[in-house]
């Protein structure tokens, strides 16, 4: 692979003309299809399999036309203190806003809360529910304005006026300034590390336009594929961090090779062949994460996770095609590593020059290899234990900011109609086999008043066919609690008693059971995904590092700093620690997806440094060094910049904090602290000291397996078998003309 990836890089470089304009080419093509696609609405939630999709799916097919997946909007109306909401004044506020929604175009039924009794009892707060034709995020922006304008009249009477629901639910805006600040991290760190403006803009340049390509790519296609917001803001996270990381491996490599005194192009190749293999292999890992994703079976993460690793896929080409045409253009502006100014160049000769701090962190790991995996080990583990307490759940209107009129609407209607009243659960009673469909219904309905944990239990209300009824059950407990999802539970188990007496199924649904469904389905995934993502990566790096142990020790280690992550999530968005430093203003359950997410997404990254570090420790050791010479080499020219990229990564990461939607804020919170413990702890101790401790055993491989494995040459072997043929062919040239 390194000799094929060094005549691209070469090929690169002198044709970087034509390069250029390809991508672009592509670039501009994705922009105009982005431009010129309809706008994409929200992505459609489905789980399949689960109880909660199969009565939403019978609810579509026995009730047709009641808009089942309609968006929904509450308005919340409370008394001002001394008054009730059934004193004239306020019944004909209330009365004139139902009217007034009822004239929309896209409203399907407005509810009269004084007929349907929607009144506390009170009588200080009531509420009316207005059902839309489409989902929340595919309504008109004059519906939704429509829906605030009425209850700002409303509140303009002196009644105290809010609104919930997800009719106002609109595509949430990333923190704008926080991926600024993200990027001008990276900006200043690339300085630093790459010596000059001019190199340090290249990775910048080429992951700007990557992510360009990527993110317009997936606006083109999101109607089509029906890909939601979400999706090109994971792809815009991921693919901005990797895409700056590989371009700077690179970039830095190329300076290396300058600094031996290579011609540009030459080193143009030899870094794409040698960094590149690198660059080849981390991306591998990641989009195997990324893609390892759709093991779960939930059309909507499926379809991030293959979104997202298209754009990693995007930035590994880049990398090896566009860096080394860009490198073509630079000419002398990227000057070789180790330049240094006349008093530096004096120093060093003199020999009064200390060594790189790198290479003296790794000798005192070398030195206490036990005290410090000891220490590593202690201290994420430490830091994973409030992982244990995790509390899976999925965000609903209780998490939002106190300051947003949907969490105002939310504590309206838990103060009223108590807590339970904002995640009721709907009954669905399939009663087609069952030779009385009423008396079904009605033994249904009975037993879940029995059942612990029910404030009330409405009457069925059946289909045209009289085959099918909805009840609902308002809960004692919130959404999120646990004695909610054992409520689930309890009435699931009564359905198999239930079938068998009456013939007919009992399936729960709505919005806490999909929830409830949801994170159950992540839960059983997650040893199944971890298995293949991890297991599909060792076999990967066991090519790559051609070793048993290191592969090993990679995946360990992994699981180290993903466990950490999840303890900070957990302490921070759970428990409430330091989150006033974030902007967490409402902590609670953690998302469900997020522990499987971070496996598959933290994995991936957390190969990166692997590859990278470890790839120029093995090329080291292939190369006749000791293996604690080869440690202390792989960080004299790796460490500096894995630091430098770990640092970039974190910052990309830590920009998307500033989000006002909770999901991107917890990704991007957890994502920056696993990239800090998994680079700086992970990478930079615990492997070092493991690798010491083993000494040679660490690159062991049997010999059966050595011979079965292809050579990907990652160490860029075949470059230096190449070295020997010019020399050769120079020797012969030598000789001839002596002749």
């Amino acid at each position: 692979m390194a000799t094929f990836l060094y005549k691209l890089g070469r090929l690169a470089f002198r044709r970087r003309h034509f390069v250029a304009l390809i991508w672009v080419a592509l670039l501009t093509l994705a922009g105009v299809g982005a431009a010129s696609a309809p706008s994409a609405g929200s992505t459609s939630f489905s789980i399949p399999g689960t109880e909660a999709q199969k009565a939403f799916d019978l609810l579509e097919q026995r009730f047709p036309g009641s808009s089942a997946d309609g968006g929904t909007g509450r308005i919340v109306f409370k008394a001002p203190e001394g008054e009730k909401m059934t004193d004239a004044a306020n019944k004909a506020t209330v009365a004139k806003t139902v009217k007034e929604l009822g004239d929309g175009s896209q409203v399907v039924s407005v509810s009269d809360p004084f007929t349907t009794n929607a009144v506390s009892k009170d009588g200080t707060v009531a509420y009316t529910s207005v059902t839309y034709d489409a989902p929340g995020m595919e309504l008109a922006e004059s519906t939704r304005e429509a829906l605030e304008e009425a209850g700002d009249e409303a509140r303009a009477t002196g009644l105290t006026v809010d609104i919930g629901g997800d009719a106002l639910q609109a595509a949430a805006e990333p923190g704008a300034a926080g991926e600024i600040i993200g990027i001008a991290i990276a900006a200043v760190v690339l300085v630093i590390t790459l010596g000059s403006l001019v190199a340090a803009g290249l990775p910048l340049l080429t992951a700007i336009i990557g992510v360009g390509i990527g993110v317009s790519t997936i606006t083109a296609l999101a109607n089509a594929l029906d890909l939601g917001d979400t999706t090109s803001t994971l792809a815009l996270m991921i693919g901005l961090a990797v895409g700056i990381d590989y371009a700077l491996f690179i970039v830095s490599r190329y300076r290396g090779e300058l600094a031996e005194g290579r011609d540009r192009e030459e080193a143009a190749g030899r870094a794409t062949g040698t960094a590149g293999s690198a660059v080849v292999f981390a991306g591998l890992t990641v989009v195997i994460a990324l893609a390892g994703l759709a093991v779960v079976n939930v059309p909507m993460l499926t379809k991030m996770g293959l979104a997202a690793a298209g754009t990693v896929v995007v930035a590994v080409l880049i990398a090896l095609t566009m860096v080394p045409a860009l490198l073509g253009y630079a000419g002398r502006k990227v000057r070789p590593a180790g330049e240094k100014r006349k008093a530096d160049k004096a120093k060093a000769a003199e020999g009064r020059t200390k060594p790189a701090l790198g290479v003296r962190w790794a000798s005192f790991v070398i030195r206490r290899p036990a005290a410090v995996l000891l220490l590593g080990v202690l201290g994420l583990g430490a830091i994973a234990v409030p992982a244990t307490q995790l509390e899976l759940g999925l965000p609903d209107d209780g998490s939002q900011p106190t300051s947003t009129t949907q969490r105002r609407a939310y504590d309206l209607l838990s103060e009223g109609f108590g807590p339970g009243f904002n995640g009721p659960l709907m009954i669905v009673v399939d009663a087609k086999d069952s030779a009385d469909p009423k008396a079904a219904a009605t033994t249904v309905a009975d037993g879940i008043k029995d059942l612990k944990d029910v404030v009330t239990v409405t009457p069925a209300t059946f289909n045209k066919a009289g085959d099918t009824a909805m009840i609902t059950v308002i809960p004692d407990s919130k959404p999120s609690s646990t004695q909610t999802e054992d409520l689930v539970h309890a009435i699931r188990d009564q359905g198999a008693d239930i079938k068998a007496d009456t013939d007919a199924s009992v399936l729960v649904t709505g919005t806490t059971a999909m929830n409830i469904d949801f994170s159950q389905k992540l839960n059983d995934a997650l040893i199944p995904y971890l298995g293949l993502v991890v297991g599909l990566a060792f076999l990967l790096l066991i090519v790559v590092f051609r070793s048993i142990l290191v592969p090993l020790k990679a995946a360990l280690g992994f699981l180290l700093s993903v466990l950490a992550a999840l303890g900070a999530v957990v302490a921070v968005f759970q428990w409430g620690w330091l989150s006033g430093l974030i902007g967490v203003e409402e902590t609670g359950p953690i998302m469900s997806m997020m522990p499987i997410f971070m496996v598959g997404v933290v994995f991936g990254l957390a190969m990166d440094y692997e590859v990278f570090l470890v790839t120029r420790m093995r090329e080291a050791y292939v190369h006749g060094e000791s293996p604690s010479q080869a440690i202390v080499t792989g960080f004299r020219h790796s460490s500096r910049v894995v630091v430098a990229a770990a640092i970039i990564m974190m910052a990309v990461f830590g920009g998307f904090i500033s989000s006002s939607e909770s999901m991107i804020k917890m990704i991007g919170f957890g994502l920056a602290i696993a990239v800090f413990f998994d680079a700086f702890v992970v990478r930079m101790a615990i492997v070092p000291a493991v690798l010491a401790l083993l000494g040679k055993k660490a690159w062991w491989l049997p010999k059966w397996l050595d011979r079965a494995l292809p050579n990907v040459d990652v160490e860029g072997e075949g470059l230096r078998a190449l070295d020997d043929d010019k020399d050769d062919k120079r020797d012969e040239d030598r000789e001839l003309v002596q002749v």
